[in-house]
């Protein structure tokens, strides 16, 4: 049994894969040094340790590491347990127990929210958003509560032609600006709405669940009938504050951070 002593080595290595990770490419050992704060020494020491355990590689000719065939395995196994599901499926039952309506988790699948599990109230209605199903991300709530938090680029790399802006319901922005526009509100405000934008008659309010790298990885969803009366706009702060709830619920449990830039 390891020692408290070891503990300090395992944070450090730790941080050395989450810096591997949040690269688009391999660093030198400096770099990683620099970044992490860390002497060269025990860069060096953890560097190759971590690659003997094969969780990194090292490229001799450009004198760079990045991650290793371990990393990959891991990251494979932790998508076979399903475990963002499990974890969010208790607290999407307790949500829809106390909002009343269905509930969704959702993540991006390149310009479509795919939508992992749904939680239906002892009422259920029919709704289009199952499991399984992928809808255009610029018009759903939950597609948007994580289109709000990625960077500019990447949005507009999502959607690069006034064709990518597909139209179900004659609702919804149309063009990159317009969905800029309602992704900087959407994301001042901490929570995304729609109105008939996928399905008239179903409105639906989402909010972001963040992973350790205060990256959007998916969104808890609310929906419900659409009755325009003076209720209803009343209703969906309210049902966006349990949404939000939720979402930093599970945001908590996968240890991630809820991003507070705007």
């Amino acid at each position: 049994m390891g020692s408290s002593s070891d503990v300090p080595a395992l944070r450090r290595g730790l941080a050395v894969l989450r810096l591997l990770a949040g690269r688009p490419g391999p660093l030198t050992a400096a770099a990683v040094a620099r970044e992490l704060d860390l002497p060269r020494s025990t860069t060096y020491h953890l560097l190759a340790e971590l690659a003997a355990a094969g969780f990194a590689t090292h490229f001799p000719e450009e004198r760079r590491y990045g991650l290793g065939v371990a990393a990959f395995e891991l990251g494979s196994a932790y998508l076979r347990h399903d475990p963002l599901e499990r974890l969010a499926r208790p607290l999407l039952r307790r949500l829809v127990d106390s909002a009343g309506r269905a509930a969704h988790l959702g993540v991006l699948h390149g310009a479509e929210a795919l939508y992992l599990v749904r939680e239906q109230p002892r009422q259920p209605s029919t709704i289009v958003s199952d499991v399984g199903v992928r809808l255009p991300a610029h018009l759903t709530a939950s597609g948007r509560a994580m289109l709000a938090h990625l960077p500019g680029a990447q949005v507009r790399a999502l959607f690069p032609s006034v064709t990518s802006f597909v139209d179900r319901t004659g609702r919804g922005p149309r063009n990159l600006p317009a969905l800029r526009r309602l992704l900087t509100a959407e994301r001042r405000r901490g929570w995304s709405v729609e109105d008939g934008y996928v399905t008239a008659g179903f409105a639906s309010v989402a909010a972001p669940v963040f992973d350790h790298g205060e990256r959007p990885i998916a969104a808890i969803t609310v929906t419900f009938r659409h009755v325009c009366d003076e209720e209803c706009g009343r209703t969906w702060p309210e049902l966006a504050r349990e949404a939000q709830k939720t979402a930093d619920a599970l945001t908590e449990r996968i240890g991630g951070h809820r991003t507070n830039h705007t």
